[in-house]
């Protein structure tokens, strides 16, 4: 009987034991960059040294706030002990509370780490931001987006100012951005702003001070509603506190609380489909067109400039120039491009070239094309054609040419005279020249200087050879600096060849066997896979780095009987530069 006692007393000691819990809860699981969250960890049984994580990701505001409650119920006995933090987000993603710790009966307890998701900022942030004194903030500040269009067209480029509003009862030391919005289907361009300056206005009907903190052009890529995520900063602020001194003043601490624009939704109007020209390739703003040559008369066989220019303001970055046109005996040459962009706070502007090259071939009056180019102008609801005009060009006969062609035909001494003016000269096939009055260097003085030079210099030769006989390369020396020089050139070969999965997997596999022969001092008759992965053991290279290593073999020979898609084959190509540079650490 005595011996049931004690095992049932182990019994409920154990069952003690297992009821002990030690639990972590957040006042939510999704919240915004701008909001506060609540975090507590509880047991139910009273412990000793908590130790709270280290919150990476964010920054707590207070705590730890330290609560225990005991109740007795029908003789039952409850007990809570909590430890409650705040904190506040610095960066959207998924974040983790790590493990707490407290030691209760002499055991050791962990809490589960705990998954919060951190979005952008929200427009209504909840009330937890309010949770405690210290993480109350002054309502007298406040962050606007203002955007210039809220209905544009399709490419038309418009911009988003945000502007900080502070009463003039409130006090900030500093700002940080905290999260940066992120422009998603937008062509974006931050305008830095280089001094701030302070302007008086209005906020709701009160008057404020403001500042323009930041502008962004945008140039919308999509038709339909588009958000514009907010920009939040954290800011420093002076907060009153119930505390004076020894003046009766009021006295003040600092707080960093979170602010951010409101999210700014524009709808994209789709550019109108009716008469719209078949030289539109997507302009869309106002410009000017032109094409010009720099000489309108020339001999044939020379060559002239011709520019096709636009300038004004608009998507300048967005699209391409028309095509310059040409008659099938005027050889052109692909472009010289000339871009002068900017971008101010009005948008983008400036001017864009391509010059051509044109060589007419023939005699004879020329006529180069006129030449379409179409944009959308969104101040007039409309499409825009400008025209340029044909370009007459009078070429002449070359009278040099035809006289060396001439002359050509009944000789072998071909003497072609370059035209004047001209960036082009014909190929010479042969030529008979010889130097007026030139000494022969047999039996000159240079001749014996040179003769004797090399007689005396011999014996030194003869030793400087040995020299480098015995510290030179060996035989296998140089063959495996060989072998890692064709390495480099097979990597680099397979680069070459990334649209082509059978050449870049046939040069991957060189380029590795060719490092292997370099850094192991292997033949290619030894080149086993077991035999590699003993080596790069023996030589202390990493685990991952083997394994790595071993699979892009694979991947090679598996590419002789399956292809392989171009996202693989760059993803294999990374990775053959990555394992290469890490085993060159550890060999």
């Amino acid at each position: 009987m005595k011996r049931f006692y004690v095992i049932l007393l182990l019994c409920i000691c154990s069952f003690a034991e297992a009821q002990i819990e030690f639990n972590a809860e957040v006042s939510r699981e999704k919240l915004g960059i701008n909001e506060r969250l609540r975090v507590e960890f509880t047991m139910n049984k009273n412990g000793d040294n908590f130790i709270p994580p280290n919150f990476e990701g964010f920054r707590k505001i207070a705590g730890p706030n330290q609560s225990i409650s005991q109740s007795w119920i029908n003789g039952k006995s409850t007990f809570q002990k909590s430890y409650t933090f705040f904190l506040q987000p610095l960066k959207r993603g998924n974040l983790t509370i790590g493990q707490a710790e407290v030691t209760i009966d002499g055991n050791i307890y962990k809490t589960s780490p705990v998954k919060v998701e951190v979005t952008a900022a929200v427009d209504n942030p909840s009330a937890t931001a309010n949770a405690t004194p210290q993480s109350e903030a002054l309502d007298g500040i406040h962050l606007v987006a203002e955007v210039s269009n809220s209905k544009p067209y399709l490419n038309e480029g418009i911009y988003v100012v945000y502007k900080l509003y502070v009463s003039p009862s409130t006090d900030i030391r500093n700002w940080r951005p905290l999260d940066n919005p992120k422009y998603e289907n937008f062509w974006s361009q931050n305008i830095d702003i280089d001094k701030l300056e302070v302007k008086n206005g209005e906020f709701a009907g009160e008057p404020y001070r403001y500042v323009e903190l930041r502008k962004t052009i945008l140039y919308p890529q999509k038709t339909g509603e588009l958000k514009i995520e907010p920009l939040t900063l954290s800011i420093a602020v002076e907060v009153p506190t119930d505390r004076r001194d020894i003046f009766g003043r009021r006295l003040y601490e600092t707080v960093d609380k979170t602010y951010s624009a409101k999210t700014r939704t524009i709808d994209v109007q789709p550019l109108p489909l009716d008469n719209k020209p078949a030289s539109f390739t997507g302009a869309v703003g106002k410009f000017d067109f032109s094409v010009s040559v720099n000489k309108n008369e020339l001999l044939a066989m020379e060559s002239l400039d011709a520019e096709v220019r636009i300038s004004g303001q608009g998507n300048m970055s967005l699209f391409e120039l028309p095509q310059l046109q040409a008659p099938n005996n005027i050889e052109i040459f692909e472009p010289e491009k000339n871009d002068n962009i900017r971008t101010t706070s009005n948008g983008m502007t400036g001017s864009k070239k391509d010059i051509y090259t044109l060589v007419p071939q023939q005699a004879g009056k020329q006529i180069i094309p006129a030449l379409e180019f179409s944009y959308f102008d969104p101040a007039r609801n409309e499409y825009v054609t400008l025209r340029s005009q044909p370009i007459s060009l009078e070429v002449g006969a070359n009278t040099n040419v035809a006289n060396n062609n001439t002359s050509n035909t009944s000789t072998n001494n071909i003497n072609l005279i370059k035209p004047p003016n001209s960036q082009f000269n014909f190929i010479a096939l042969d030529t008979q020249l010889r130097a007026k009055n030139k000494e022969r260097f047999f039996k000159s003085t240079g001749f014996w200087i040179l003769s004797a030079s090399a007689l005396a210099l011999f014996p030194f030769f003869i030793v400087f050879s040995k020299l480098r006989s015995r510290e030179g390369l060996s035989v296998e020396d140089a063959n495996l600096r060989k072998a890692n020089k064709l390495a480099k050139k097979y990597l680099s070969e397979a680069k070459s060849k990334l649209n082509d999965s059978g050449a870049f997997y046939l040069s991957l596999e060189k380029a590795l066997h060719n490092y292997l022969k370099a850094k192991l001092k292997i033949t290619t008759s030894e080149l086993s896979k077991e035999k590699i992965q003993e080596l790069l053991v023996q030589k202390g290279a990493g685990n991952e780095d083997i394994v790595q290593f071993l699979t892009l073999l694979k991947n090679c020979e598996m590419a002789r009987y399956s292809p392989s898609s171009k996202s693989e084959i760059d993803d294999d190509y990374q990775k053959a530069k990555q394992t290469l540079a890490q085993l060159d650490k550890s060999l």
